[in-house]
């Protein structure tokens, strides 16, 4: 292993795929809280009209994305649009750290497993990152669900059938007291069947593409010269977009099913569920209703794609041992 760190810097790809021996996991963890705190306040708003979009029963529904935009803009202001950010951004720093660490010991893992097998190596390095995406979702759902239920229900203030609420604590005092502790994991078992193989999508894709790119612009870890900063920010973003453009077309309509269960209450009699839920939109809207915020999820899950992995692997660049 310790042979496997020292000579990895030496390949000319080296630095475009750096695995976990090679991390100094504290430097890792601390500017990965930092840059990734960053994004996420940079694509907060399109979270928010999303989440509007497929939750309300006031018109919104039925608006364009940038309609949205512009109605919370002159409604609350640019406060509307950060609803819910400081509890996700301080909630999400133990996931983070949670998340990060199983995607890169399973990669890390998985692809020591199918060294072996006589496979094309694109196909090995989207493998390996699909397994570990599945992975770091299945681990960190127990933790992201709760807070996403939290962050949601901040989000929608105001809308028709949601209950008002007064911050994160009297969020989670009303879930608690009306359903229990269950309540907090409102939509687990629909996130975690959808989000794990969505996650394994989008890194697979990302692995896949990644290596495609490289190897059409004519590099090979044999090779004396290195890609620089700025071809491999390209090639990462563009694998990136790629990923989250595809992983958004198949997941939108469990997205919508899944945040209209998070934070809608008045369902009639009984729990909500995502049968209720289902034939609440198909009778609403019929099945285009399960597109609903599909605009603004694309843009968001595109650029979230892009900004993320290219912060991502700066991260990992940035914390090399030397």
């Amino acid at each position: 292993m310790e042979a496997e760190a020292t000579t990895a810097p030496g390949l000319a790809l080296a630095d475009t795929d750096i695995n976990w021996d090679r991390l100094d996991k504290t430097k890792f963890h601390i500017i990965g809280a930092i840059l990734f705190t960053a994004q996420s306040a940079l694509l907060h708003p399109t979270a928010v009209v999303k989440t509007r979009m497929q939750v309300a029963g006031s018109g919104l529904s039925r608006m364009r994305g940038i309609s949205v935009f512009k109605h919370i803009l002159k409604t609350d202001g640019i406060p509307g649009l950060y609803r819910g950010f400081g509890t996700s951004a301080v909630g999400s720093l133990p996931g983070r750290v949670l998340a990060l660490t199983s995607l890169e010991i399973s990669k890390d893992m998985m692809l020591k497993y199918i060294e072996g097998l006589d496979i094309a190596e694109s196909s090995r390095v989207g493998i390996a990152n699909g397994v570990a995406g599945m992975m770091s979702s299945l681990v960190s759902c127990a933790y992201y669900v709760p807070l996403e239920v939290i962050c949601q229900r901040l989000m929608v203030q105001g809308l028709p059938r949601t209950t008002v609420c007064n911050g994160p604590y009297d969020v989670v005092c009303k879930v608690i007291k009306a359903e229990g502790f269950r309540g907090m994991y409102r939509g687990f078992g629909l996130t975690a069947l959808t989000q794990s193989p969505a996650s394994a999508l989008w890194w697979g894709a990302y692995g896949a593409a990644q290596h495609i790119i490289w190897r059409s612009l004519g590099y090979r870890d044999d090779m004396d010269k290195k890609p620089s900063h700025i071809e491999m920010a390209t090639v990462q973003a563009t694998a990136g977009m790629v990923a989250g453009a595809c992983s958004s077309v198949i997941t939108t309509p469990i997205d919508t099913v899944k945040t209209r269960l998070q934070v809608m209450d008045n369902f009639g009699a009984g729990r909500p569920t995502v049968l209720k839920t289902v034939r609440t939109l198909l009778k609403e809207d019929g099945w285009q209703g399960f597109y609903r915020g599909f605009g603004p999820r694309f843009l968001n899950m595109s650029l979230y794609g892009t900004t993320m992995i290219v912060t991502y692997e700066l991260i990992k660049r940035l914390s090399v041992r030397q």
